[in-house]
């Protein structure tokens, strides 16, 4: 059905193309059409309320959960076929990664249902039906994944592209939707704490969408209202994991996938003990600065500008040292002579394009806050420390993206893990004989037998047996000129291995380091220390709505930046 009949193999791919560009344009209506709704609802526009954008999302959901359901059902039917697999796709450290947020995702859930419970009588009912159906959505989708995450779809193609890309789109506008609820969140706290920086020439005024009633339970809707913001990063970077991964999943339908063994990489913590140790100690730094920054920002002027220094100098430190170490490690591969991997790989591809995507978010952000610092006509000393800060995060992020995209496509090192050195040693008249061709000769792939020739053990066994008087003592003589070569052979192959190993510990120990830097620095936005909003100078320049569209718009690039850089980090680490 998928090539007409009589048609030659190279038109075969002709439909296929039609319908991958069908799918994407349905899945891209199919977003901003919930874009739209989502706009319009946060600008209480008329005639839209927030059940109309939540039954729009759960009607989504349930047309994936049938997809799905259908997809698991027919794989259960064809279990004893053999399907093809991208084994660069779905990693498990990754599905341990969507796994650990979708838990949480499912707190956030049962936390919202809570507080639609304690608020029901003025609540709309989809507002109760929503985190059941989300619930559900969320087991069912990470199920699928952890299953098919590698596959290689090659039967009912073009139903399959419309399925995986409506599943991308409707995780996309989840995404969206959990964006702007926790911006909304952030806004209204940034709006109360700009008086005590002494910008009272702007207006507040509160963007507030809670309920118009008196909740059942006082206690427990404290609980759940204020949990439930401090879940939302959590539930933010899932959506945004489930749909780079169902992505992939959808370039690789109708793929001609190369059968070759990719070699395993299992995450190890010997030889990385230097960088955990720095790394842990920012981590721990930076959620101390936290802490300390949301207790102070905002309870009084000084203590707002103490909380904005301190956070700067932190962040200003960090980025020090993530340049330096990542400079280190550019340099480390320059010295190295090691092709790189430009085969077909979507994963691969789609991570590179992401963190040059992503990072323009907080790109935009610095060259805002650069420029402010240059026109303002008035400076607060905590604003000077603004500028190195932005400037760092502009170099930081160019060389550190330079140095993952760099390790994703260099090729593995052959031989690594190989015995580089094959000696069959057999007692043969008292006499021990070697079978170790030149070091080169196996660099380069060029063994002897692959010319043909008869290994020297059986030369040697040969001559015994011609010559079983004067061979012995030839072949005594040919040994011990063999014992030293090869001993100065393996002198000089183990100190090249002895510096490969340490330029190896020195590269993982780098991405150990910058694995946990940008965990940290993840921590900070994701959890409302947003200094965007408290330093105040770029909304006396640009204005405070269009300086706060800038922020809502490139904050959440900027969040998920660190996270795609932190998994992408991990399998420099395991790779390297």
């Amino acid at each position: 059905m998928e090539q007409a009949a009589g048609c030659p193999a190279v038109g075969g791919s002709y439909p296929q193309k039609n319908a991958e560009i069908l799918s994407s344009q349905y899945g891209i209506n199919l977003f901003l059409a919930g874009l739209l709704l989502t706009f319009a609802w946060a600008v209480h526009a008329v005639g839209i309320s927030k059940s109309h954008l939540l039954s729009y999302l759960i009607t989504l959901m349930l047309i994936q959960l049938l997809w799905m359901l259908w997809y698991l059902c027919r794989s259960c039917t064809q279990r004893r076929l053999i399907r093809d697999k991208d084994t660069h796709a779905g990693a498990r450290w990754l599905k341990c990664g969507i796994t650990l947020f979708a838990v949480i995702t499912l707190i956030l859930d049962s936390f919202k249902i809570g507080y639609y419970i304690d608020f029901s009588n003025c609540l709309s009912p989809t507002e109760g039906i929503f985190p059941v159906t989300h619930a559900a959505h969320t087991i069912l989708q990470v199920y699928f994944l952890w299953c098919h995450a590698k596959d290689v779809i090659q039967s009912f193609k073009t139903l399959e592209r419309f399925g995986v890309i409506h599943s991308v789109f409707t995780n996309l506008l989840l995404w969206t939707n959990g964006v702007l609820t926790e911006s909304k969140h952030q806004l209204n706290e940034h709006k109360e704490r700009l008086i005590t920086l002494g910008f009272g020439n702007i207006t507040i005024v509160l963007d507030d969408h809670a309920p118009q009633c008196n909740c059942t339970t006082t206690t427990l809707c404290s609980i759940f209202s204020q949990g439930i913001y401090y879940l939302y990063p959590f539930n933010i970077e899932y959506h945004i994991l489930a749909s780079t991964m169902l992505y992939v999943l959808w370039k690789n339908i109708g793929r001609k996938v190369e059968h070759h063994q990719q070699n395993k990489t299992p995450f190890k913590f010997h030889g990385i003990t230097v960088g955990m140790i720095f790394g842990l100690i920012v981590l721990t730094s930076t959620i101390a600065i936290v802490v300390v920054y949301l207790i102070q920002i905002g309870g009084s002027k000084i203590k707002s500008e103490l909380a904005l220094t301190m956070f700067y100098l932190h962040a200003i430190f960090v980025l020090a040292l993530m340049c330096t170490a990542g400079i280190v490690a550019l340099l480390i591969y320059r010295l190295e002579d090691r092709s790189l991997d430009n085969s077909k790989n979507p994963a691969r591809k789609l991570d590179a394009e992401l963190l040059v995507g992503t990072a323009a978010g907080s790109w935009l952000l610095s060259w805002g806050s650069i420029l402010a610092i240059i026109c303002a006509q008035g400076h607060p000393k905590y604003t000077w420390y603004n500028l190195p800060y932005s400037v760092l995060v502009i170099i930081e992020k160019y060389i550190q993206n330079l140095f993952i995209i760099e390790s994703i496509h260099r090729e593995e090192e052959k031989g690594n893990d190989d015995i580089k050195t094959l000696r069959i040693v057999t007692i043969s008249r008292g006499t021990t004989l070697s079978l170790t061709p030149l070091y080169k000769e196996i660099y380069n792939g060029r063994a002897a037998r692959d010319s043909g020739d008869i290994p020297c053990l059986f030369k040697g066994s040969i001559s015994g047996r011609e010559n079983d008087g004067a061979g012995v003592a030839k072949e005594e003589t040919s040994q011990d000129n063999s014992l030293v070569t090869h001993s100065a052979s393996d002198f000089s192959f183990s100190s090249g291995n002895s510096v490969t190993n340490n330029k190896r510990r020195i590269l993982k120990n780098i991405a150990a380091f910058l694995f946990l830097c940008n965990l940290s620095l993840w921590i900070p936005p994701a959890f409302g220390c947003r200094p965007e909003y408290d330093n105040g100078l770029e909304e006396i320049v640009f204005g405070f709505e269009p300086w706060i569209i800038v922020v809502n718009l490139a904050m959440p690039f900027s969040i998920f930046y660190r996270m795609h850089s932190a998994a992408s980090l991990f399998e420099v680490n395991c790779k390297t």
